[in-house]
Order: C-alpha cells, then structure tokens, then sequence
C-alpha cells in the first residue's frame, strides 16, 4: 500500500505542478533519512530503557486547523505544563538521532520543509511546536496531510484512502504516536505529553480506547470562519511551494471542493460521536475560540483545573498579559468566502448540526 501512495504521489506531482524531478531528489533524501532513524531507534532500545515504560495521561489538543489549537498547544508547552514535538523531532524520532543532529539544525533549516509555509497564516520552522499529524506523513506517507497537498489534486477523490471508517490504520497510527511521544518525553526532560491532532476528530472513540488515561481539549470555531481560513492556509502552502492560484481552473476547484468536504466532515464526525456518546466525555473539554480570544484568564483555569495542575503566582501573570494580549489581537492573515467559491447559507447548512450542538 505504501508503494502505491508513493507512485500515487509522485504522478500527481508531475502531473498537475509539472515536478518529476524534485520528488525524486527528495525520495533519495528521505531514505536516507529513514535509514538513520532506524538505526537511531535500535540503539534507543538498548540505551534508554525508559522509552519501555508505558506512556502516561497525555493532553492532546484536537480541532480543525485554524480553530486556535497551534496558540493554545505552543502556550501550555512554552509554561511549562508538558512537552511536545518539535518539527524536527518528528523527522528524526530517536534520541539518539536527535542528538547528533541537533548541531546542525541552523543548516538543515535551509532545506526543511517548513520554508513552504505562509507565514502571515502559521509561522513554523524546524524547532517550532507543531501538529503530531504530520509526523504519520514523515513516517507513513499517509493520513490527512498526504490528502489534503498532495492526494486532492488526483482525478479520483481518494478520500477513502485516509478516512478511519474505510480504512482503519488507529493501531499503527497510535503506536507510532506512542514511540514517538516517549522518545521526546526524554529528549525534552519533560514529564507529561502534549500533542496536536486534528485528525482525531474524525477517529477520538479508538484513540481514547487506546489511551485511557489521556485528557483532550477539543477547540471548536465558528465554521464561517474556520473553513475558509484552513482553506486559504492549505492553498498558501501550495501556492508558495507550486504556484497553486496559477493551476488549470478546474484543477484548483477539484481541490479545493475535496479540502473543503474534508473539514467539513471532520467537524460532523466530532459531533455525532459527541451526541451519540461514543466519547467519553468525562475526559474531554471543549474550548469555545471565542471564549479564548476574549476571556483566556477564565479558560486556563478550567483547563489547569480539569488536567489536574496548579496554578503559581508566575503562571497566574503570564496568563494575565496573554489575555490582554488576546483581546487586542487582529490577525493579519486575509481570507474570503468568494475565493473558493462558498457562500455563507452553504457552510451553515453543511455544518448546522455543528452549530447546534457546539455553537447555539
């Protein structure tokens, strides 16, 4: 199967952004990649026996992309609350690896694939905080970040190639996760875990069977703005690294029609396990962005209180200047409906359970 997303990929590639030679060069770099890894991770086994312990109470932080999870995911780390991985982390999940990498981070920054990012949407780099779902893509070649640059622009949606109720992959997925997450549990010399995985909303019921200890805090946005803001956040990706906007007509809105479909359905399968109560919602939190923007002081103390933390006097003045701070931001990155060709009546009508249950 893997083979088959590889040859998938690289056709679509060449065929829609006329890049046949680039995906090769980094194929090559990518083996060589993994080959480090591996043995980085053989010698893991045998020098750091803590990465045999089990894994315990992580927080995963889960939401579409542009609904508030990067802020919220990179403060709680930043106070010190956990630890998380670092971009560079998930390319080379070993500690070993890590190690005698990490010298020339200011180097490999030059080539990373972070450079393809629009900052004015999510500024990142190597050492950034970031998603844990890319790292399936690092490893796998797989999950919504194959699907949402690269598999929506083939002539078939191959949506089903990604979505846990056709093709389930939660026992893989959630064993990488767990190698991972242990490794830079140690790397870090951190104690508690905190990742990011959108694609959880589309999957929570297995994860919190996998992870029975674990504590989420589900971020919800209004869908008039969260959708188009992925949207345009997706597509700046691909316009700065493929010229997206210059694309054939039809093949932009193939894609964008296909991302769209995609957020929309993460959010709708959130809420009907939400109401059916396949989540256990004893362990689950859900956080209102605008409840984040304009009374962040009130929200991490709901947070601390329901992950079990204690708030000091240095916490208690960095929550106050984030709040204020909060309040006065204007987020500088633009975005309109008109653009991928929605309108407001059809995000309402796609996501009105959303609305019901989540935002009424």
């Amino acid at each position: 199967m893997m083979l088959k997303r590889i040859l998938r990929s690289y056709l679509i590639m060449g065929r829609n952004f006329n890049a046949w030679f680039s995906p090769l060069l980094s194929g090559i770099l990518i083996l060589f990649l993994r080959t480090i890894v591996f043995m980085g991770r053989l010698i893991d086994h045998i020098l750091f026996w803590r990465i045999r312990d089990p894994l315990k109470e992580p927080l995963i932080i889960v939401g579409n992309p542009r609904s508030g999870t990067t802020f919220l995911h990179r403060f709680l780390i930043k106070q010190g609350i956990g630890t998380g991985s670092q971009l560079w982390q998930m390319l080379y999940p070993s500690v070993v690896a890590q190690k005698c990498i990490r010298p020339f981070l200011p180097l490999l920054e030059k080539v990373s694939p972070a450079r393809h990012h629009s900052t004015e949407a999510h500024k990142t780099s190597l050492t950034s905080i970031e998603t844990d779902d890319v790292s399936l893509l690092f490893r796998y070649l797989d999950g919504f970040f194959l699907y949402g640059f690269f598999l929506t622009f083939d002539e078939e949606d191959l949506f089903h190639w990604v979505d846990p109720d056709i093709r389930d992959t939660s026992s893989r997925d959630f064993k990488w996760f767990e190698s991972m997450w242990k490794r830079n549990i140690l790397s870090n010399k951190g104690k508690r875990y905190i990742g990011k995985l959108f694609s959880l909303s589309s999957n929570l019921p297995s994860f919190q069977k996998k992870f029975n200890d674990a504590k989420v805090l589900y971020m919800i946005r209004d869908p008039l703005s969260v959708i188009p803001s992925g949207l345009s956040l997706v597509t700046g990706v691909l316009d700065k690294r493929f010229g997206f906007w210059t694309l054939d007509e039809d093949i932009r809105n193939r894609s964008i029609k296909r991302l769209y479909s995609a957020f929309v359905e993460l959010l709708n399968r959130f809420q009907k396990d939400w109401v059916s109560n396949r989540i256990d919602r004893d362990r689950v939190m859900i956080v209102q962005f605008d409840v984040m923007m304009n009374d962040f002081e009130s929200l991490m103390d709901d947070i601390i209180d329901f992950i079990g933390e204690k708030k000091d006097d240095a916490l208690t003045k960095v929550i106050k200047e984030t709040a204020e701070d909060q309040r006065r931001y204007e987020s500088t990155h633009k975005y309109d409906l008109e653009k991928f060709g929605l309108t407001e009546d059809q995000i309402k009508n796609d996501c009105r359970e959303v609305y019901q249950t989540f935002l009424s």
